[in-house]
């Protein structure tokens, strides 16, 4: 428990718990983002491969990026962490992987969802797992680490199934 809460005070002082909101975007934004399409609010952008970043991202600090950049490569373990912004209700995502990535194509391609670079929570939750998992904690210890964190006074988690479950 002892390095989940480290984590999260690193995080605190780099990405402000905001919850997730859905921002409006004028029409000058949307004629900036023709390769974009909206998503219940969220903005998907498919690119080539995961080596790709959306261009949506130059909108957002570093930090967010690293966030992005990492995600792919930690499908497995994002796929056990339920987001508990209120995402599962709000746009049908099943596990913390949604926030950041629809979908992937079967030709290496990625549409992106840039949902969790405007939600704290959703940053919040890939960012710790991600590092604590490098750092030698099981998927399971993960997964009951941001269940305890998140249980009160955030919104209801996706509906994702524990990995000792799976």
């Amino acid at each position: 428990m002892k390095k989940l809460g480290l984590f999260l005070a690193l995080i605190l002082l780099v990405f402000p718990v905001v919850g997730c909101q859905s921002h409006d975007m004028e029409e000058e934004a949307m004629e900036d983002h023709a390769n974009h399409n909206m998503m219940m609010g969220d903005l998907h952008e498919k690119t080539a491969s995961a080596e790709e970043l959306p261009t949506f991202l130059a909108n957002h600090h570093e930090a967010i990026g690293d966030i992005y950049e990492r995600t792919p490569h930690y499908q497995d373990l994002l796929e056990h962490m339920p987001c508990y912004c209120g995402c599962g209700e709000s746009v049908g995502h099943r596990s913390t992987f949604d926030c950041f990535i629809h979908e992937r194509g079967e030709d290496g391609s990625v549409v992106w969802d840039d949902h969790g670079a405007k939600c704290g929570v959703c940053l919040e939750i890939a960012h710790a797992s991600m590092e604590l998992y490098d750092n030698g904690t099981s998927v399971d210890e993960i997964r009951d680490l941001i269940d305890e964190r998140y249980k009160e006074g955030y919104a209801e988690p996706t509906d994702t199934p524990h990995p000792s479950a799976s």
